[in-house]
């Protein structure tokens, strides 16, 4: 188990957070945000760029929960919200600040062009591996432009 934990109160640290997430796959169905509570979930199955870089090491994958806190209002594009079971990619997640304070929106970037955007208070974020990782078949591949 990669055993990564996480947290995020600013840009900056988020960065981090999506450096570790890149890559990840979901089901829409992992995705649930609880306007009561404020909440955003995302469990995926993350590529563990920390072992994959190193020589000889098999890439894999792990169980991750990614929790955003003080979540007022979430929107998507770019994909279907009624299929539950369709398989996603993050590419990356970044947040834009509002004006001065610390609000702002957190967009997770879709591969194919869509995204999930999440209106926040300010950044309360955290990544946590929930599992052992296992081996997988090939390294993501990003070509150069």
């Amino acid at each position: 188990m990669s055993g990564l934990k996480l947290m995020a109160l600013d840009g900056e640290d988020l960065s981090v957070i999506s450096t570790h997430m890149q890559d990840s796959v979901f089901k829409l169905k992992d995705a649930s945000f609880d306007h009561k509570s404020g909440q955003f979930l995302l469990s995926a199955n993350r590529f563990v760029w920390e072992h994959g870089s190193k020589k000889g090491q098999s890439p894999e994958r792990c169980r991750s929960v990614f929790a955003l806190k003080r979540v007022g209002n979430a929107r998507s594009h770019g994909f279907s919200r009624d299929n539950k079971e369709q398989v996603l990619s993050l590419l990356a997640v970044r947040f834009t600040q509002n004006g001065e304070g610390p609000e702002g929106t957190v967009e997770l970037v879709l591969s194919g062009g869509g995204a999930i955007a999440l209106d926040v208070e300010c950044i309360e974020a955290q990544l946590t591996d929930v599992s052992g990782g296992w081996e997988t078949a090939s390294k993501p591949h990003h070509p150069e432009d």
